[in-house]
């Protein structure tokens, strides 16, 4: 065959080798159960929807004196009421959040101008908030990313106009939503004293489609964030979320529009800040009827008082320290004896509040009323510990050991003994979660799944158990609700590793890698010498395309890994044994089993990572000690045939070709059926011709 010929075919297997990253394996055999979305959305009424969530704190270049302290809080209030199913509906996968120092400009300008232009579809629903700074320079709006400078607003803040020009014209979607919380954020939509903003607006305002824009101040105003407001949260956000729980729903017809939504928040905001603090939106530019928040349990508001009635305050009071208060079921914080918590903007009439504290009888669930413009003191007491007979106790002692040794006849004994335990103490929440971890570890997850959410629903804020019901959850790929479960976890509690671990794993099987990048280095933090949390930064790394980075997370986890069994104890016991080895499966796979199959995908991802990166020698060598281990896994047949052809690409030498020959014919002979089988049959062809020619 000609020089030529064989340059070109050989440059044919070199671009199949670059496209051809192979998928870890545990993403392979993952089978996620959510419920069908195309079911969900066609059932509900609720659009396809994307948001961008994004809160500021802290800044790298303005001084201390000027951070905020509850915008990053903001963000997350508002990325809790969005992903829930009572709220605003959004997929988890569909939700990107930047906080901290991952909202700089450049990934700011990356989710605005590429992941939700590439996302969203004429249909959809689009919403961006952002929680942070603003600033005015020259005559232009500004929002300040983690990273602005002050000396150069214009460079280094993302201005409105171009938000506009993004929102009016590269994002295309039916209902376009903008909601900001900054100062001087009133600016990017007209007012009296703002028509110099005109042109600004007209860039932002589409005709084509309706774009709700809700800001919270008016120009020339300022935002204001305080403890007066649940706890702490910016007054603005804290009317929105609220308004987004249910409480715009005016018409109690189970959906908060954007008129209520805005109307709502007005009034609210106007009223907490003395009319200080007026928020902002343009009724001419979008549908009122919009929705925002669906309730598919329907609504508790009457429609019958007029809407300047409908609102009042309560403030919590408490005896003890670490009261998580639950208003109408839904999480509000937490209350302290010297630290009252103030939920003003509560329609009027009766709600439903319960104080918990773990290990303590709670007080609630009963009934408070809220009267119109009125503000009221509850006063939550804590007063009995929760105490078991001993004959409970006796069962939950003996069926925690029996859990403790494992083994399925063991498992079952320590579910009569938990079952017995519930029937003696049926308010024992401990009881109920081991008896979740029993029922898990016997694959029960039907069973597993009522004794979990009894435990939550006898002590909402035990944590422990909603760890572990989100390890369960993660285990059998119900990766919505788990990442609900250990977001609350770790929101309360951010020294949680083990919650920080599972949510990690559950962000990277929903491709959510950033945010699982950032849980993991929270893990990371917080258990340094812990070696699973830098196995997930490693492959969230590599499926970013950042293998320069993946390399040494791989190699540190190969450092801190015996390969052996101390830890996992600790591990399985929140229900992760079946994802390590293949998510969404049933399995008894040993402990042994499970480090072998994580000490492949270490090698695995380094072969890969090499491979892409043209080094073709220490690919072949990771992908041969992957295979000294797993010498039937098609995916590393496969990979060690694309760098040997990556070895004859740089070298020229064809004597690596027959190599790559038998690793393509191995891929075939493992499983037939795979993509890249059929892949490895053209491969192995053109191979062939090629040494014929020669």
């Amino acid at each position: 065959m000609p020089v030529l010929g064989r340059l070109l075919l050989l440059s044919l297997l070199a671009a199949a080798a670059v496209a051809q990253q192979p998928a870890q394996p545990q993403k392979r055999d993952l089978n996620l159960v959510d419920e069908d979305p195309a079911k969900v959305l066609a059932e509900s009424g609720v659009p396809r929807s994307y948001a961008l969530v994004v809160g500021v704190s802290q800044y790298q270049k303005l001084p201390e004196k000027s951070w905020l302290q509850f915008a990053t809080r903001d963000a997350e209030a508002i990325y809790r009421i969005l992903i829930s199913p009572e709220g605003g509906n959004f997929r988890t996968e569909n939700v990107r959040l930047l906080t901290g120092d991952q909202a700089t400009k450049a990934n700011l300008t990356r989710e605005l101008e590429e992941w939700l232009p590439g996302k969203a579809q004429p249909g959809d629903r689009v919403l961006i908030y952002f929680a942070g700074h603003g600033f005015v320079a020259d005559g232009q709006a500004y929002l300040a990313p983690f990273d602005v400078d002050p000396a150069d607003i214009a460079a280094s803040g993302y201005s409105m106009s171009r938000l506009g020009e993004v929102i009016g014209g590269k994002i295309q979607a039916k209902d376009k939503v903008l909601i900001t919380d900054s100062c001087h954020s009133g600016a990017i939509t007209p007012t009296a004293e703002g028509e110099a903003n005109s042109a600004l607006n007209a860039s932002l305002l589409d005709l084509n489609t309706s774009t709700f824009v809700l800001t919270a101040s008016r120009d020339r105003e300022s935002s204001y964030e305080g403890d007066a407001w649940g706890g702490g949260h910016g007054v603005f956000t804290y009317y929105v979320v609220k308004g987004l729980e249910g409480e715009a729903d005016w018409n109690g017809d189970a959906i908060v529009t954007a008129d209520e939504l805005a109307e709502y928040t007005r009034t609210e905001v106007r009223r907490a800040t003395r009319t200080l603090q007026t928020p902002t939106s343009d009724r001419g530019s979008f549908n009122p009827n919009m929705l925002l928040a669906y309730f598919p349990s329907g609504s508790a508001i009457s429609p019958a008082a007029p809407p300047e009635e409908r609102y009042g305050t309560l403030v919590f009071e408490s005896n003890k320290d670490g009261v998580e208060l639950f208003l109408d079921g839904e999480p509000q914080g937490v209350v302290n004896q010297n630290k009252p918590l103030t939920l003003p903007g509560l329609r009027a009439g009766a709600h439903s509040i319960q104080g918990v504290k773990m290990g303590y009888e709670p007080d609630g669930p009963r009934e408070e009323i809220v009267y119109p413009g009125q503000k009221k003191t509850v006063k939550l007491k804590i007063l009995f510990p929760r105490k078991q007979s001993p004959e409970a106790a006796k069962a939950l002692e003996e069926g925690v050991e029996l859990y403790q040794r494992g083994e399925e006849r063991n498992y079952r004994k320590a579910v009569e003994k938990l079952e017995l335990a519930l029937s003696l103490e049926p308010d024992y929440s401990r009881a109920a979660m081991y008896l979740g971890r029993a029922y898990s570890a016997l694959f029960d997850y039907d069973e597993a799944k009522r004794a979990y959410e009894k435990a939550i629903e006898i002590d909402p804020d035990y944590l422990e158990a909603r760890s572990s019901y989100g390890g369960m959850l993660l285990d059998i790929g119900e990766a919505d609700e788990a990442i609900r479960q250990l977001t609350f976890v770790t929101q309360r509690e951010k020294d949680n590793f083990l919650a920080w671990l599972m949510l990690t794993h559950t962000l990277h099987i929903k491709d959510l890698y950033d945010r699982s990048i950032e849980a993991a280095q929270n893990a990371i933090r917080l258990e340094p010498e812990a070696a699973e949390p830098h196995l997930v930064l490693a492959d969230d790394y590599r499926l970013s395309d950042r293998c320069e980075q993946a390399l040494p997370e791989y190699e540190r986890y190969l450092e801190l890994s015996d390969f052996q069994s101390s830890a996992a104890g600790k591990i399985f016991g929140y229900g992760l044994r079946g994802f390590l080895v293949g998510g969404g499966k049933k399995t008894r796979a040993s402990i042994k089993d499970i480090w072998q199959t994580l000490q492949v995908r270490a090698y695995h991802g380094l072969g890969d990572c090499e491979r892409i990166l043209y080094r073709p020698d220490p690919a072949i060598a990771y992908y041969r000690k992957a295979l000294d281990v797993a010498e039937d896994d098609p995916m590393l047949h496969f990979g060690l045939a694309l760098a040997l052809t990556r070895k004859t690409e740089i070298t020229g030498d064809l004597a690596y070709l027959p190599q790559a020959r038998e690793q393509f014919q191995r891929v075939v002979s493992l499983n037939p059926a795979l993509d890249e089988a059929e892949q490895a049959r053209g491969y192995i062809g053109k191979i062939e011709s090629l040494l014929k020619g020669q």
